[in-house]
């Protein structure tokens, strides 16, 4: 998908730049360099979608030229569970709304053309139609499958698909009722009629919660099983080795090196060593697995790595980018054996300065296997007798060196309130607990920042052209001035100049609701005012680590970026080229992709876990915190439960509520009382739904007494 809209716009970019030339389809392949087979197989489908929907004209011959906009414009279109949307345009700086009877054939995702429509009395948005669809996004989707008499529907789980799914019973691929399937989406030619499809895969009854999950991720577009041609070549690579083999693999197995991972880690990507050297400085080994040297460029598990782009961490589970074979066994850095490395040799000064940095093909010996907690109670215990009570103690110390030089160039510590889902042996939760972040989390991760703003600052002083950076740009200045009335509201401030924050203000804010009721709440809408950190070519740096130069390189096994840029260390090594501009970019743009989908993914199945965990507590009361208001309702997080939850107007009984934008508030007409973010609540949990992962709540009291409002308002 992503390939394809990128040619799409290479297209469209070209013809527009050069005014009322016509060009031959060969030759603008040539010009924009699609001439790989399956690149230009490719483009020429993109041509021919762009010829029938009138987006580009066709000249004498075949050959294409530029058509000026008429009126029309082609975006793609995102669906509201409601059903109305809104269809971004290149280049254009707002989105265009779509009513739901405006919205023609066309499904989430879907390339659209449009057409301008009169927007309703009173609304100040762009208003469009969709006149017709260009590409589909979706071949399939998943839901459950309920009998008719005659035939069978499924019922998307993605609300974005919000219209069921027919299949003949001739279709139905042995699924029989209340099961969650893959169906295929073949036709849906008049919006007054309906989707049609056929079972494609049968994931198991609706009722059973790893399918539940399961059928989440999938929604979300994550692959789980693997093709048998990745299968196959993964059984095929032998893991075991026996002495170094090549002169150019630097023997490391001497060192005391070891993982730090979670207690359920089965794919160790990461090991280290610290030696104390007798001149005062400190050599820093940052191991990393070589997934590189078993996954050849162009092979059937690359490709499929490729397409994958990332591991996805659901909440039961885990759906990896490699085969099993390999990131459970073969690549990974387990304790007691010898395994193929890619290491990142530091020495630094006393005060955390890189003097310098080597890269290494090695083989190594992890000698010690540490969870977080492990780790920390030897830290905890400056008497430990065991072996690595020194190393971890030099690396703690170098950690926090670390982090308080990047605070001080003004790096954002957000911290963020992560929750721990316990679940019994059916996978129903049971408890909701927040992680707890330790010092043995903060020296993992500081160790890792730094390795990857070494290998970035190598790469950019070598004579490799371009590079896979992981870029964050600075925040929009509305969504800044946005956050500072909002947290306003919670009685703090965050100092800003017309939207222009320092990133030391920021933090001043977060250190400041640390440990506080409302700390989730406020780190939550801090992080939502950011950019979304994504994989480009440019150099433009990390906004919010502060580095000026920043890649990712230590999690192979589970980040198709990390394994290119591994790949593209090793061409530095050897001197070799590094990758062509325009495979490196489709490979950041697949990557973004894939990793947003993965976090959606992610969220969602989290979600799922807390709408069936406060099932189990319908008709109790919780204090909470209100996190947010709308003039639909209140929304108010749980403080035991870690849940959030809505009382929706409607069901504020005692008063007319009005929403007031200033304040963030609504208000009581009559009683003037008053809901805004920051309060703290008491409420009764009335709701929990499964399918739409939401929670009702309700205040207690609130139905008490009559509902009036002023004459003649209308709701």
């Amino acid at each position: 998908m992503a390939r394809r809209q990128r040619i799409r716009r290479d297209v469209l970019k070209f013809l527009k730049d050069h005014g009322k030339k016509s060009f031959r389809p060969k030759d603008l392949a040539k010009r924009l360099n699609y001439q790989d087979n399956r690149d230009y197989r490719l483009f020429r489908e993109v041509l021919e979608e762009l010829r029938v929907s009138g987006t580009v004209g066709s000249a004498k011959g075949g050959q294409l030229t530029y058509r000026p906009r008429t009126g029309e414009l082609t975006g793609v279109l995102t669906v509201h569970r409601d059903g109305f949307g809104f269809v971004s345009v290149e280049g254009e700086n707002e989105d265009y709304f779509i009513r739901s009877r405006r919205m023609n054939t066309a499904l989430d995702g879907d390339t659209v053309v449009i057409g301008a429509a009169a927007p309703a009395k009173g609304d100040r948005r762009k208003s469009a139609e969709i006149r017709r669809v260009v590409e589909r996004a979706r071949t399939s989707a998943v839901g459950t499958l309920q009998h008719g008499d005659s035939y069978a529907i499924v019922i998307p789980d993605d609300l974005r698909l919000t219209h069921d799914i027919y299949v003949s019973l001739e279709d139905l691929n042995e699924a029989v009722e209340g099961d969650k399937v893959v169906v295929s989406i073949d036709a849906f030619e008049d919006r007054r009629g309906a989707l049609h499809g056929r079972v494609l895969q049968v994931l198991g009854p609706s009722t059973d919660a790893a399918v539940q999950t399961l059928a989440v991720a999938m929604s979300h577009g994550v692959h789980s099983d693997f093709p048998e041609s990745v299968v196959e070549e993964a059984s095929e690579i032998e893991g075991i080795i026996e002495g170094v083999t090549s002169d150019h693999r630097v023997d490391l197995r001497d060192k005391l090196i070891f993982t730090i991972d979670p207690a359920d880690a089965r794919d160790y990507d990461d090991a280290l060593h610290i030696e104390l050297l007798s001149n005062g400085r400190v050599e820093l080994g940052v191991h990393i697995a070589d997934v590189s040297h078993y996954v050849g460029e162009g092979s059937e598990i690359d490709k499929e790595a490729y397409r994958r782009g990332t591991s996805v961490y659901l909440v039961d589970r885990v759906i990896p980018m490699l085969p099993e074979k390999l990131s459970s066994d073969v690549c990974s850095l387990l304790p007691h054996a010898d395994r193929m490395a890619f290491s990142c040799i530091m020495l630094l000064s006393r005060d955390g300065e890189v003097v310098s940095s080597s890269f290494h093909e090695s083989i190594i010996h992890s000698k010690h296997r540490l969870t977080y907690e492990d780790a920390q109670k030897i830290l905890d215990n400056p008497d430990s007798a065991h072996a690595l009570q020194r190393p971890l103690t030099e690396i703690n110390r170098l950690a926090r060196t670390l982090s308080a030089k990047r605070r001080k160039n003004g790096s954002i510590d957000f911290g963020m309130s992560e929750v721990n889902i316990e679940m019994d042996d059916s996978g129903h939760p049971i408890a909701i607990r927040p992680k707890e972040r330790l010092d043995a989390h903060r020296l993992i991760e500081e160790c890792m920042l730094l390795a990857n703003r070494v290998v970035a600052e190598s790469l950019m002083e070598s004579k490799i052209d371009i590079f896979i950076s992981r870029i964050h740009e600075h925040p929009d200045r509305e969504k800044l001035r946005n956050l500072a009335q909002y947290v306003r509201a919670f009685g703090y401030e965050l100092a800003h100049v017309e939207g222009l924050v320092k990133p030391g203000d920021l933090n001043e804010l977060l250190e400041s609701v640390r440990g506080n009721p409302e700390a989730p709440v406020i780190e939550h809408a801090a992080l939502r005012a950011m950019a979304k950190a994504r994989y480009g070519i440019e150099t433009t740096g990390h906004y919010g680590l502060a580095f000026r130069h920043y890649t990712h390189f230590t999690s192979p096994i589970r980040r198709y970026p990390d394994l290119v840029v591994h790949r593209l260390v090793k061409r530095m090594i050897r001197g070799a080229p590094g990758y062509e501009l325009e495979e490196l970019k489709q490979i950041c743009e697949q990557s973004s992709e894939r990793e947003r989908v993965a976090v959606d993914a992610e969220r969602a199945s989290v979600a799922l876990k807390k709408v069936v965990y406060a099932a189990d507590h319908i008709g109790d009361e919780f204090d909470g915190i209100v996190s947010s208001v709308s003039k639909f309702g209140v929304y108010v997080e749980l403080t035991s439960l870690l849940v959030e939850g809505m009382v929706h107007v409607r069901d504020m009984l005692d008063d007319y509520y009005e929403y007031n934008e200033q304040t963030f508030s609504l208000v009581g007409y009559q009683s003037g009382r008053r809901f805004r973010p920051g309060d703290t609540v008491r409420v009764t949990l009335v709701g929990a739904h499964v399918d739409s992962r939401e929670i009702d709540l309700m205040f207690p009291g609130a139905q008490q007494g009559p509902k009036t409002r002023k004459k003649g308002r209308r709701r």
